[in-house]
This record gives structure tokens, C-alpha cells and sequence, in this order.
């Protein structure tokens, strides 16, 4: 063999795809998270915490330990999920299953009720936890895999019907108390569903369907119309006062923004500001072109995942990426649309960005099994 042959064949050689990219932006996002929850909480948890640190600390812990998961969840196999292992009796994605059944029904039944609603459970010293963004990774785990063992049947609605029939328990569960959550879920369901399917007609019932349940559980719900209502009328209806103090805040922020930490709304004006409705004052002290800038950020995240659903290296990881991009795509969008009042309130956080561990962890969980898809990838 000569010279130019071994060089040639050093240059086949395949290496591992991480995409450090994609790792560059979640951390960019999660630091900026941190700024700006610092920026919108320091008054109130001055004013009734005597520490106007307390929400930054809180959130930066659990950024690190979600930077710390994620990495460590990155250099794990995704295909061990649905892997049967020795010290399980049964397959890590159906184990996973069955926990978070057990957690939504312990939560229908001794929950902590917060805001009408039972969404959490208590941990005592550590705080809350929300079950149904752990539901969130195992609708994306077992969706992909139902879908993977046979992608063909998926060319009709019975195919649908059958994925959808396995997620319903857990879903259901979800949705009885946590409408939003489990719209994210559905989503994320239907978008797995729709790309492995090769025909897309039987979808538009499937969304007049979901569409029908979905006005079903609203109406069963006198709180969730309500918040119908104040949409229809947020400057008069005496429960529109955070959505409409939210838009004096964008309205206020101009082009460029007062600057960051000058924001005025988030100085008690905007109950619970460094929650979901965070998007208000990064209009507010950012601008529309940090607005912007901010939602560029997402789109290149998506982009990044997308670039790793289409070349990775099975069905399996594709459908994975695929449910991802669609669960942070559809936060994105709700959250928007809710904070500039295009569509009804409802309970959901920016990815990355607004105050909560659960959604952060999870979220970074996700992230690190997407990295690891793109891991396995191979290129010349």
C-alpha cells in the first residue's frame, strides 16, 4: 500500500458528530436565564425575602446541576432506554412509565393544591416537584419507540390510534390537572407520529379531534374559561391584570429597551414576573431587538436540533430529536403568544429562561439525550 492510499484511507476514516454548537447554545441560554431572573426578581425577593439573591441562587443551582446532568446523559447510549438491562425486570423506558403513572396519580390524590390546581409534590427542605415534566421525557422516549418497532402502521389512523392509545393513560392523568403541560405532550406525540408517517391526510382529523377534547377540558373546567374571558376583555376583567400589566411593560421597552435592570413593571406590578411571564421584561428592558435576538437564539437552537433529527443514525434517534424540537418549539410559541395576549393565559414557562427547576432539569435532560444522538452520528 502506498503512501497516498494510507493518507486516502485515514481521510475515510469516521469520527463521532458532537455537536458543541448546540451545547454552546443551551449554556448560553441558561446564563442569560440567570441574568435576566436575577434582573426581575431582585426587588420582591428584597422586599419580602431579605435577599435579593434568592431566586438567582435557587436557579443557578439547579443550572449547574442540569449542566452537570446533561453532559453526563449526553455520553449514555439513547438506545439503553429501550434496552432490557439485568438489574431492571422489565425494558428502562416502560419502567419509566409506570413510575410516572404512579407519580400523577399520587399527585391527583395527596398533591399540592396551588392556584385551583394540583400540580406539585412536596418536598419538604428541597422544595417542589412537578411529576408531569418527567411525564414530558417518557411521552418522548416511549412515543419514539412505539413508533420505531413499526413506522409502516403509522401510514393510517389506526396506526395513530394505537401510539396514541398507549400514551393516553399518562396523558390523561396530566391533562386532568395541567392542561398546558399536557398540550406540550400532545404535540410532541402528533409531531413524532406525523414525520414517521408517509400519509399526512389523516392528521386533519386527528387536529379537528384534538382540537374537539381540548374544548371538551376547558369547558368541564369553569377556570379555564375564565381565563377565556379575560382574554376577551383583559382591560376590564378584574383577573387581566398581570396579562395587561405584562403589555405596558413590551409597549413600554421601545426599540433598544431602558437598559437592563431598569425595568419599572417587574418592581411589583407584574405578579410573579420572573415565572412565565419573563418574555415581558426582557421586551421591557431589552427591547424589540433583544426580544428578538432572544428568539433568534431559539431558532438556531432549532436548527441545530433539526441538523441532528435528519442525519442521525437511526429511526429512533431521529423521532427522539424530532419530539425536542417540537416540545421547545411549542413552549416558545405559547409563551410568546401568551405574554403579548394572542392567545388565552396558561401556565407556560420560556425554555431556559423563566425560574423553575423542574422545567430546567428536564429540559436539560432532554438536551443531553439529544446530544447523544448527535454523538452517535458518523461523518467522513
Amino acid at each position: 500500500m502506498t503512501r497516498d492510499d494510507m493518507e486516502q484511507g485515514k481521510r475515510r476514516k469516521k469520527k463521532r458528530y458532537y455537536d458543541y454548537t448546540l451545547l454552546f447554545l443551551v449554556l448560553f441560554l441558561v446564563c442569560f436565564g440567570m441574568v435576566m431572573v436575577y434582573s426581575v426578581s431582585y426587588y420582591n425577593a428584597n422586599k419580602y425575602y431579605n435577599d435579593p439573591t434568592l431566586f438567582l441562587r435557587k436557579q443557578a443551582i439547579f443550572g449547574v446541576a442540569g449542566t452537570v446532568l446533561m453532559i453526563f446523559i449526553s455520553k449514555i447510549d439513547y438506545r439503553i432506554y429501550v434496552k432490557k438491562l439485568p438489574i431492571l425486570p422489565m425494558k428502562p423506558i416502560f419502567f419509566l412509565y409506570l413510575v410516572c403513572i404512579l407519580l400523577q396519580l399520587y399527585l391527583v390524590l395527596f398533591g399540592d393544591s396551588t392556584g385551583g390546581s394540583q400540580r406539585w409534590i412536596e418536598l419538604g427542605s428541597f422544595g417542589k416537584f412537578q411529576p408531569s415534566e418527567i411525564s414530558k421525557i417518557c411521552v418522548l422516549l416511549l412515543t419514539a419507540y412505539v413508533v420505531k418497532l413499526a413506522p409502516q402502521r403509522l401510514n393510517s389512523i389506526k396506526g395513530f390510534i394505537r401510539v396514541l392509545l398507549i400514551m393516553a393513560p399518562l396523558i390523561a392523568l396530566v391533562v386532568w390537572e395541567n392542561f398546558s403541560t399536557a398540550l406540550v405532550m400532545g404535540v410532541m406525540l402528533v409531531a413524532i407520529c406525523f414525520v414517521a408517517s408517509r400519509k399526512k391526510g389523516y392528521y386533519i382529523v386527528i387536529a379537528l379531534l384534538l382540537v374537539a377534547v381540548g374544548v371538551v377540558f376547558i369547558v368541564l373546567f369553569p377556570y379555564r374559561l375564565e381565563r377565556i374571558e379575560v382574554w376577551r376583555d383583559i382591560e376590564n376583567h378584574p383577573k387581566g391584570y398581570q396579562i395587561l400589566q405584562g403589555l405596558y411593560a413590551i409597549a413600554s421597552g421601545g426599540l433598544f429597551g431602558k437598559g437592563l435592570g431598569q425595568g419599572v413593571q417587574k418592581l411589583g406590578y407584574i405578579p410573579e414576573a420572573h415565572n412565565d411571564m419573563i418574555f415581558s421584561t426582557i421586551c421591557e428592558e431589552l427591547g424589540m431587538v433583544g426580544a428578538f435576538a432572544v428568539l433568534f437564539l431559539f431558532v438556531l437552537l432549532l436548527w441545530r436540533i433539526f441538523i441532528i433529527a435528519i442525519n442521525a443514525p437511526d429511526l429512533f434517534g431521529s423521532l427522539i430529536a424530532t419530539g425536542v424540537l417540537a416540545h421547545i418549539a411549542v413552549q416558545v410559541l405559547i409563551n410568546v403568544a401568551v405574554v403579548t395576549n394572542t392567545i388565552p393565559s396558561t401556565g407556560i414557562p420560556l425554555p431556559f429562561i423563566s425560574y423553575g427547576g423542574s422545567s430546567l432539569l428536564v429540559l436539560m435532560m432532554e438536551m443531553g439525550i439529544v446530544l447523544n444522538v448527535s454523538d452517535r452520528i458518523e461523518e467522513v
